[in-house]
């Protein structure tokens, strides 16, 4: 399932509120470090917090009522990802009042992690299933290569 065009722009407007509303302190970066994204299957609702889960905004995703409860998750994780890197390329992510790093991370109802979306350090990192697929793996054999040397 896609997201219209309205609930593409909603959900864009919403996150560059969320990002307004983020705090200077002192005229120094915020100690956030997680932007929090909490997407609701019954009501379509899209809840953005701080980590000290304070609403900065919301939107409402009208294609989210539709979804099939056990593939919500995937495809809100999918959507949401696809938007941020929007933002990022439009540079909206750039020059924001949080220390580096930090993170946009899907919740769920209980505010527990269900995907990490992107991660922003002085370089900007996307993160995917792909990217972290096998890593175990590399390492193991470069150590146990490392070790026989």
């Amino acid at each position: 399932m896609n997201l219209g065009k309205q609930s593409q722009t909603a959900v864009l407007d919403a996150l560059k509120a969320a990002l307004g509303k983020l705090p200077l302190e002192n005229g120094q970066s915020t100690i956030v470090s997680d932007i929090h994204l909490q997407p609701h299957l019954t009501s379509g609702e899209l809840m953005i917090f701080d980590d000290d889960d304070h609403e900065l905004s919301r939107a409402v995703v009208s294609e989210w009522t539709d979804c099939i409860p056990e593939e919500f998750y995937v495809q809100a994780e999918q959507q949401l990802r696809t938007l941020l890197q929007r933002l990022e390329k439009e540079g909206a992510l750039k020059g924001l009042p949080l220390l580096k790093p930090y993170s946009f991370v899907l919740v769920d109802g209980e505010r527990e992690t269900v995907a990490e979306l992107l991660l922003v350090d002085d370089d900007t990192m996307m993160l995917s299933d792909g990217l972290l697929q096998g890593l175990d793996e590399e390492l193991d054999a470069f150590l146990k290569q490392l070790l026989e040397e």
